[in-house]
């Protein structure tokens, strides 16, 4: 961060946060009478009763809906598109997203395209997109239940194009949520590896915004606050998946590390893990930042040491020395949540496809990495890749 910044802050989305808060959906108002739900194809939110409950609650405030249940865990173009021509169809005036990152990161998506024409990646800057001004979109009215992605605060959806394995952040200011309600009663039911890789998103939200080389005094304190609590409470919540304090603080993290999306960026981490899960859209993407974090955040150690220091000492409560405490803390977190064994190759990973997955990230999310403390050689993308495959 440079010594006297120039920066800006712009977060539009009214949040509302608690233990119970779902409840507000009844009497708070919306921007719409007729809403179009996302929710994921798995089934979980029909399981767990939320639907029902969001339902019910948007009924009692007089708004109709309508549901759309195919979402995947890394969602796809495909999916956007369809789910924005029925929405036009059925005259639906908001979007509300239920679930975790994939399903709110959707909602964005087919709240541009139910007010663009053409295709989705005409808009979608990177890779083979076009790059179109978004000129306007329907309002989303975001309700995560997981603690991970911070897509509740920030303008970020990422989408995959299937057809040329392409996975896209993208956004603009017309893809903020209106209301979001962030309600940890409503992540109890996370199962613990879950826990894990969604609360590891959230951490890296944080680590990478806090190196970045665009990170702000506001998003500073938003990334040391994320980095505190869920070295201290992630653990926690994993295992012991019922303890709503616990629960809350991680959501809470989140949430923050969400801030710092909308105050500094990701690194090029996070490009390094969508050309992953592009090519092998069954990785988790948490499991997939875990998997290349410990060689990733070596390759920077010597290059902003303060500021690992500071993240350690945030982590640990104790005084740093050096840059290697952070990654020690790291290493130390990822045990005591039980995911320092990842495996890429129980998804398909193969070791010969690592050279293409170089290319894949420069390509895809390539803008990513102009926001690295210094720039990344492709050898050295290839060797963190390498370092991270088992």
């Amino acid at each position: 961060m440079n010594a006297n910044p120039v920066f800006n802050m712009h977060i539009p989305t009214k949040l509302l946060f608690g233990c119970g808060e779902i409840k507000r959906l009844a009497t708070e108002k919306l921007p719409g009478r007729r809403a179009m739900i996302i929710v994921s194809a798995g089934g979980s939110m029909r399981r767990h009763g939320y639907l029902d409950k969001v339902i019910r609650l948007l009924t009692e405030n007089d708004v109709s809906t309508i549901v759309y249940d195919k979402i995947l865990p890394n969602p796809i173009k495909a999916h956007v598109m369809e789910a924005a021509c029925i929405c036009r169809e059925r005259g639906c005036d908001f979007i509300v997203g239920l679930g975790g990152g994939s399903t709110i990161d959707s909602a964005k998506a087919i709240a541009v395209m139910a007010r663009q024409e053409g295709d989705f990646w005409d808009y979608v800057i990177g890779g083979s997109g076009k790059g179109r001004l978004v000129k306007e979109a329907l309002p989303v009215v975001a309700i995560p239940t997981t603690a991970g992605t911070g897509t509740e605060v920030d303008p970020w959806a990422v989408i995959t194009n299937e057809e040329r394995q392409e996975k896209i952040g993208f956004g603009s200011d017309k893809t903020y949520p209106a209301l979001s309600i962030v309600d940890p009663e409503l992540m109890l039911s996370i199962p613990p590896q879950l826990t894990a890789y969604q609360g590891f998103d959230a951490f890296f939200h944080a680590a990478e915004g806090f190196i970045a080389n665009c990170a702000t005094p506001v998003s500073d304190l938003f990334a040391l606050e994320a980095i505190r609590l869920l070295y201290k409470y992630l653990p926690v919540a994993v295992n012991d998946g019922r303890n709503l304090k616990a629960r809350a603080k991680v959501a809470w993290a989140s949430t923050l590390a969400g801030m710092v999306e909308s105050t500094s960026s990701c690194t090029s981490e996070h490009s390094l893990e969508h050309a992953m899960s592009a090519c092998y859209p069954q990785l988790p993407h948490g499991a997939g930042l875990i998997a290349v974090s410990e060689a990733y955040f070596e390759t920077f150690r010597n290059d902003c040491m303060k500021r690992y220091m500071k993240m350690a000492e945030v982590m640990t409560q104790q005084k740093s020395n050096r840059p290697s405490d952070f990654i020690d803390a790291l290493v130390r977190m990822k045990k005591s949540c039980g995911v320092d064994d990842i495996r890429l190759s129980q998804w398909g990973l193969k070791a010969e496809d690592l050279p293409q997955l170089v290319q894949n990230a420069r390509d895809t999310m390539g803008g990513l990495f102009t926001l690295d403390p210094r720039p990344l050689t492709d050898e050295e993308v290839l060797a963190i890749y390498q370092a991270s495959f088992r």
